[in-house]
């Protein structure tokens, strides 16, 4: 009975072991599931249903606001005028700030909506520029967005120097004349972007005179009285392998009264009309025989009420003085060409040689008074009525006709030929 009892014990004993053993290969078990890990005992442990419910939940809370900066982060050779830009979908945009890289601000304006944002003006070349943008979706919740780009640099783009100027009033000779300062290859697609148009509907049509001018003109002089639109749409235009345009412009200007001045080198005369009518004839010198004046179509394209003519700017450097000038105070002058032709006036010649010989060195010379101020003066009154623009007319004199591109002067050429010039 005793054996018995003692035997019940030990199987007790035995049992608990057992459980104890049992429970500590459950554990161990439970620590190594992650057959990855080849028994190493560091695993990473599996998200719970309950975590991943938050996690997702979490992700929920990320804006929904897509904000999109143009030009894309890291660009470069970017345009100076339309291409910085910020736009958000699925939000509204709060705050945009632009800066240099040095930290100058750039003013910007946002849209009414507040979905879109744009620089004020133009921007320089050759800078880096940074934007920050911050924009809310319909919850509140924020999202931001930066960028940086490089605009393009004056090596890798042109401009064109135009004339006339903007809101300038022209004689009806006016052309419009664009200087390029990069050498131009791909004419036909510069010519393309940029557009003249006039009130009275004349046809305008471009012509090159080297790879850096383009001038535009009606076959005819312009309207009277007309209004002439230029629009310079280069921005992003190639005009050379790796040369872009920068100009987005628009240009307008009013033709004046039709004026035009008739130079009569043999008869030694000048006669003004204007709208068709003889207004004045004034007597003039021109060239002499050594120096004569060219022939030909002339365009008034400056006016200084003096100025200082060197002759030995324009050549005349011989060394027994013949030939050499130099006039600090010439009055009235009007230039012609840009070889250096003018219409001014004298002061140095006697009353006697207007009208009778010509004694230039190939400019127009009209009676006028040192100072320049006597009103009454031939040269002063056709100053005073001349605009920049106006056309005077040369005709028997011995020398040759000008050549077109010697000035604003393409009237010499006829209109198949100034249409030959086109890129168009």
């Amino acid at each position: 009975m005793e054996k018995r009892v003692m035997t019940d014990s030990k199987r007790r004993k035995g049992l608990v072991a057992a459980s104890a053993l049992l429970g500590g290969v459950l554990v161990l078990t439970a620590c190594s599931t992650d057959g990855g890990n080849g028994g190493s005992g560091s695993a990473a442990p599996t998200k719970s249903s309950s975590q991943a419910q938050v996690d997702a939940a979490a992700a929920k809370e990320t804006s929904e606001a897509q904000i999109a900066i143009s030009p894309k982060n890291g660009a470069t050779n970017a345009s100076i005028h339309n291409d910085a830009k910020v736009t958000v979908s699925k939000g509204t945009l709060t705050d945009v700030t632009m800066t240099t890289v040095d930290g100058t601000p750039v003013k910007g304006t946002l849209s009414a909506d507040s979905l879109s944002w744009k620089p004020d003006g133009q921007l320089s070349r050759s800078t880096v520029y940074k934007i920050a943008a911050t924009a809310k979706d319909a919850k509140g919740l924020v999202a931001h967005e930066n960028s940086s780009f490089t605009t393009v640099s004056p090596a890798n783009s042109f401009i064109g120097n135009f004339t006339p100027e903007d809101g300038s009033t022209v004689g009806v000779g006016m052309p419009v004349s664009i200087n390029f300062d990069k050498s131009i290859t791909n004419k036909a697609a510069v010519q393309a972007g940029i557009s003249v148009t006039s009130s009275s509907n004349q046809q305008v049509v471009g012509h090159w005179f080297s790879s850096q001018r383009l001038d535009f003109r009606p076959e005819q002089y312009w309207t009277g009285g007309s209004t002439v639109i230029v629009k310079l749409n280069l921005d992003g235009v190639e005009g050379a392998n790796g040369i872009t345009g920068v100009q987005q412009k628009t240009v307008t200007f009013t033709i004046g009264r039709n004026q035009v001045s008739t130079v009569d080198a043999k008869a030694h005369t000048m006669t003004v009309t204007r709208d068709g009518q003889t207004i004045k004839t004034i007597p003039i010198s021109s060239g002499s025989p050594d120096n004569p004046t060219y022939n030909g179509q002339m365009v008034i394209s400056e006016k200084f009420k003096e100025t200082r003519m060197n002759g030995a700017t324009v050549g005349f450097t011989d060394d027994d003085g013949k030939g050499e000038y130099d006039i600090k105070d010439v009055p009235h002058a009007m230039r012609l060409s840009t070889s250096g032709t003018f219409i001014h006036g004298n002061y140095w010649g006697a009353k006697s040689v207007f009208g009778s010989v010509n004694t230039s060195h190939g400019c127009v010379g009209l009676q006028d008074v040192k100072g320049a101020g006597d009103a009454n003066q031939p040269a002063a009154w056709f100053y005073d009525h001349s605009l920049v623009g106006d056309v005077v007319i040369v005709k028997n004199s011995p020398d040759k006709t000008i050549k077109p591109d010697n000035g604003l002067n393409g009237w010499n050429l006829s209109w198949a030929d100034w249409q030959a010039g086109s890129a168009a």
